[in-house]
């Protein structure tokens, strides 16, 4: 699970990974037999997972898949708020309102 903490830059996000003892025994051998940090190797492996999975050849037939989905679920969202509300939507000021308490932001 990746949390957002005031540790860090913006953009940038923690991610805690457990690991049994074994393999982060190899772990932290093979980060330090290359010169690296435990979070440096962590940022290695993980762009090495990305694009490994960026290059297979159903990743993009997948990925297409999911967005198809989106696209739906927008689609039945903007319906039922346009049942709600007309063609014309919400006001701006009801949107930002919305936002916020979606977010578990206070409206004041």
């Amino acid at each position: 699970m990746t949390e957002p903490t005031g540790k860090t830059s913006p953009g940038v996000k923690t991610l805690g990974v457990k690991l049994n003892d074994g393999l982060h025994a190899q772990f932290s051998l093979v980060a330090q037999l290359n010169g690296l940090s435990l979070n440096d190797a962590v940022l290695a492996a993980v762009a090495e997972y990305v694009e490994r999975n960026r290059s297979e050849a159903t990743f993009a037939t997948r990925a297409a898949a999911v967005m198809a989905e989106i696209e739906r679920e927008a689609e039945a969202r903007r319906g039922a708020i346009q049942a709600l509300f007309g063609e014309q939507g919400p006001a701006p000021s009801e949107q930002a309102g919305a936002t916020r308490k979606a977010r578990g932001q206070q409206t004041s």
